[in-house]
């Protein structure tokens, strides 16, 4: 079972109005109550502390108390919280109540009667997540009285001085007791003010800094303030940095006699200190071997030098090592890793480096041949240069490379060509947007080697494929043209031919300058408006390499159809100004402008539009037109107009003056019609007189004040409408579907007005109401008219009466008439037709009426040419019909049977060819005839035997 110990606690008096709780004898500060309940267990014995329960603890309102949680010994990371009286009702820390992460500790800053209760300390592992429960303490009330005010005193406060690591998170608590409960507050003690990552929580008990650096040390204050005082805590954060590597070692493979040197780095606060180990063991500097600042050096190395290196960084925060192995070795020169160069090709007049750098260790001594030894000014590091060769240096050249372990050798062979000359280079180049040219790229090479051309334009690589809708190049194997076609401003800009082969390059460069219309005017602003002008800057856009010679400014309102041209000030803006004033604009409309600049080769792109505008008001000065009038109800004088459009009514409140009088009087009645958009005003009164003359103008106003009138015109009153029927009226049956109405007209004077015309009601039941008869009107000469579309065999009834613009009339009397029965709905058959020369002769069956049908009366022939739309028409009173017909075209024939109620059906369509005007040469016995017998056509041609063959 694990021990645990209960520090000793007793109640010592201190002063009338607070007690003191020492506790391991340890002194604690006056006006304040302090509860021993420091759990000193073990994780493994729990259940013991469990079962204890402090005694009472009695505390004044008002009074300050510190419940102390002793952790357990060597438990590890641990985070504190409280429980108040019954799990889960844990301490809600506030301004008034803090839990230390440092201690466990709960502070009361000011105790109140919501604070009696039983309290828990719960202490909970980080590593495992376990908790621990101490013994719950018992808070309660004294009731001898309230505790007074009294300044903070400070309790949880951090160390004088604390170190922080760099990187690390630093969290600083500050509590203080006091009545009435103290305000927490932080600053530097230099003044300067918190970074942003600083956070301020568990209100202002805590301080967390995360990433500590550098800069985040120095001497930090906690301020505890209430209305009795203020107590302030002061600690100084100290920053150190364990050793971090910046230059670490690696494995090296060095030649026997050759002098090693490691560098190896790192930083840290403190400064770090350096020592070297080999195979595990402290290596010494003596002799060959050097160590200075972490440096080792180690020279005239030999094959026991070889093995495992340490350098071990170290301050008394840290200590970080880097190792390496050390190889030292020993061989002869060996090409064979490294070869030399098969063949070099330079040009004439230029320099050649020839390298030898076999694996040698120690490093190969080199010389040259070339048929016999070099000189050896030409050699240098083993190297061989040869500068302004010629044609005579072209050879085979051999290194021989010896160190005391052996020799070994290597061949290059050298070819000299003749340089790449430009011969026709590109040139500088002036076009206009839409032309083609060719930039030329004309070279003279040796013909032992390959040529490439490539273009660059403003120094970017040109994809010839990609771009081939304006580049191609033109030429044959020793020429690079390019052709641009089509050039746009876009290939504005320098364009470099480059030449290259296996051993030189060559460039030459040209600038292309593209001429196009000007660009947009820029910042469009409108700098002054008036009712009827407008002041209008810009600023010059990109002239495109040819100097704008003008500019011109356009409009647009609601109104118009898209961009106008507008009058300036003035009237020719030339390419050095950049201001003129728009003038007649309409008052009160809302305006856009815009400006195209030209140049030479024509007018650019507009600009943007500015920002929308209006135009200031004034008086109106269009009437309205189209004045007239006319019509209405008796007692009426109308009068109409043509609205004025809002683009021309010159601001709000727009509206008409309408004036008239008697023809003939001086005096002018007015009124006022204030819909801008009303086309007409009616005036009503009993003194007015049928179809009088009235002079008639209308004008204008606006809130800016009146306009002009328009024009004087005639207008008069309203027509009386007529008094009496028409008399005489009659109606006869035309046909089957037709009746025609006629009458006698009505006496009529001018001076009543002008009569429209008459109204003729029909319904074929005489009790049908007149509301739901039809309508239908003939113009005013006309004294009858004739109805169509009526139905067969049935009884009309009808009514005329006049009317005008003021009115109908009185209708006259009804009359009635009997449409006719239908014609015979069977055609004629059996029709049967011959042709001699050009008499074509008929022939067809009666056709027969039945009960419900008119009786035939007679026939009709319609025959026209198949080519010709006009019909001719022959009539019979028989079954048999003659015609005289041309044959020179093809003819269409139909018979219909004519009635009293209208003709017939048609029979089917005959057709008469051409062919038939040949068979005049023949014998009257050899004629063509055709039927149609049950609805089928059948043709017979009675043709003589020598014509069938």
């Amino acid at each position: 079972m694990g021990s645990t110990q209960l520090y000793p606690c007793k109640l010592v008096p201190f002063s009338p109005n607070s007690a003191l709780l020492p506790c391991a004898e340890n002194p604690f500060q006056p006006f304040q109550l302090f509860l021993c309940t420091h759990l000193c267990f073990s994780f493994s014995d729990v259940e013991n502390a469990r079962t204890k329960m402090r005694s009472a603890v009695s505390v004044r309102e008002g009074q300050g108390v510190v419940l102390l949680c002793g952790p357990p010994p060597r438990a590890g990371d641990l985070s504190f919280a409280w429980i108040f009286n019954e799990y889960p009702s844990f301490v809600q820390e506030d301004s008034r109540r803090f839990v230390s992460q440092e201690t466990g500790h709960l502070y009361i800053a000011k105790v109140e009667s919501s604070d009696v209760g039983n309290y828990t300390c719960v202490a909970t592992s980080t590593a495992t997540n376990s908790h621990v429960l101490g013994p719950p303490t018992p808070l309660v009330l004294r009731t001898d009285g309230v505790m007074g005010e009294y300044e903070p005193k400070i309790e949880v406060q951090f160390p004088e001085t604390l170190p922080a690591a760099k990187g690390s998170t630093v969290k600083l608590e500050c509590f203080a007791l006091g009545n009435p409960v103290p305000q927490i507050n932080w600053r530097r003690a230099d003044g300067l003010p918190f970074p942003s990552k600083i956070k301020l929580r568990k209100s202002n008990g805590m301080m967390e800094i995360p990433n500590f650096q550098q800069e985040d040390a120095g001497l930090y204050e906690c301020i505890a303030e209430n209305s009795r005082g203020k107590n302030i805590a002061r600690g100084r954060l100290t920053y150190y940095a364990k050793p971090h590597w910046i230059q670490t070692i690696k494995d090296v493979e060095v030649a026997v006699e050759d002098t090693l040197y490691w560098d190896c780095r790192a930083s840290g606060k403190p400064k770090p200190s350096y020592r070297w180990l080999k195979n595990g063991e402290q290596l010494s500097a003596e002799g060959r071997i050097q160590i200075e600042n972490g440096a080792l050096t180690i020279s005239n190395l030999n094959l026991t030098d070889s093995g495992r290196y340490q350098c071990i960084a170290e301050n008394k925060h840290g200590v970080i090592s880097s190792s390496a192995e050390l190889r030292v070795v020993a061989s002869p020169p060996d090409f064979s890793k490294n070869p030399m160069k098969r063949l070099i090709q330079v040009q004439i007049g230029s320099t050649v480096d020839f390298e030898c750098k076999p694996k040698a260790f120690p490093k190969a001594k080199c010389s040259w041949k070339k048929g016999e030894l070099l000189q050896k000014k030409r050699i240098s590091d083993g190297g061989l240069r040869i500068a302004n060769v010629t044609k005579v240096d072209s050879g085979s050249y051999t290194c021989l490379a010896t160190n005391q372990f052996g020799t070994a050798r290597g061949s290059t062979s050298l070819i000299v060509t003749e340089p790449t000359r430009i011969i026709l280079a590109p040139s500088n180049m002036d076009v206009t947007v839409g032309e083609s040219v060719v930039l030329p790229c004309q070279v003279q090479h040796d013909p032992l080697l390959d040529i490439s051309f490539t273009w660059y334009f403003n120094g970017t690589l040109t994809d010839l494929q990609r771009d081939a809708s304006h580049f191609e190049k033109v030429g044959g194997s020793a020429s690079g043209d390019l052709m641009i076609r089509n050039i746009q401003l876009k290939h504005s800009g320098k364009y470099v031919c480059m030449v290259k082969t296996e051993v030189d390059s060559v460039a030459s460069a040209a600038d292309l300058i593209v001429r196009g219309s000007p660009g947009p005017p820029e910042h469009v602003r409108v700098v002054e408006i008036t009712d009827t002008t407008a002041q209008i800057s810009w600023r010059e856009g990109t002239d495109n390499h040819s100097p704008v010679t003008a500019y011109s400014i356009q409009a647009r309102t609601p109104f118009s159809v898209g961009w106008q041209r507008v009058t300036t000030v003035p009237d020719v803006i030339d390419g050095k100004t950049f201001t003129a004033t728009v003038v007649d604009l309409n008052p009160w409309v809302e305006y856009e402008f815009r400006v195209v600049a030209s140049n030479k080769i024509g007018g650019g792109e507009p600009s943007l539009p500015s920002e929308k505008v209006r135009t200031e008001e004034a008086v109106p000065e269009i009437p309205p037109s189209e004045v007239s009038g006319g019509g209405g109800s008796r007692s009426e004088l109308v009068i109409t107009w043509d609205p004025v459009p809002e683009e021309l009514q010159n601001g709000e409140g727009f509206g008409y003056v309408v004036a008239f009088r008697p023809s003939g009087t001086s005096t002018w009645i007015q009124t006022v019609v204030t819909s801008p958009d009303t086309p007409r005003y009616v005036f009503r009164n009993e003194s007015i007189l049928p179809f009088s003359p009235y002079e008639v103008k209308v004008g204008v106003y606006n809130n800016k004040g009146e306009g002009p009138f328009s024009a004087i015109s005639t207008v008069f009153s309203a027509e009386e409408e007529p008094s009496s029927a028409p008399s005489a009226v009659a109606a006869t049956s035309l046909s089957s579907s037709a009746i025609e109405v006629s009458w006698a007209a009505i006496p009529w004077k001018t001076s009543n007005g002008r009569l429209l015309g008459y109204e003729v009601s029909l319904y074929w039941n005489n009790g049908q109401k007149e509301e739901s008869s039809n309508r239908v009107k003939a113009a005013g000469n006309e004294t009858s008219i004739k109805i169509t579309g009526l139905r067969s065999n049935l009884v009309y009834y009808t009514a005329v009466r006049a009317y005008n613009s003021a009115g109908a009339g009185p209708f006259s009397a009804t009359v009635n008439a009997t449409t006719k029965k239908p014609p015979p709905s069977q055609p004629p058959g059996n029709v049967v037709w011959n042709v001699t020369d050009s008499r074509v002769i008929l022939s067809w069956e009666e056709v027969r009426a039945m009960d419900n049908e008119s009786e035939v009366t007679g026939y009709k022939v319609l025959y026209r040419t198949s080519s010709q739309s006009r019909v001719s028409e022959l009539t019979t009173d028989s079954t048999t019909a003659e015609l005289w017909l041309q044959l020179k075209d093809d003819y269409l024939i139909e018979v219909r049977a004519t009635t009293e109620g209208g003709d017939g059906s048609s029979s089917e369509q005959i057709l008469i060819p051409r062919l038939a005007s040949r068979l005049k040469c023949f014998p009257s016995s050899q004629l063509a005839f055709a039927s149609f017998i049950g609805g089928e056509k059948k043709i017979e041609l009675m043709l003589p035997h020598w014509m069938l063959k």
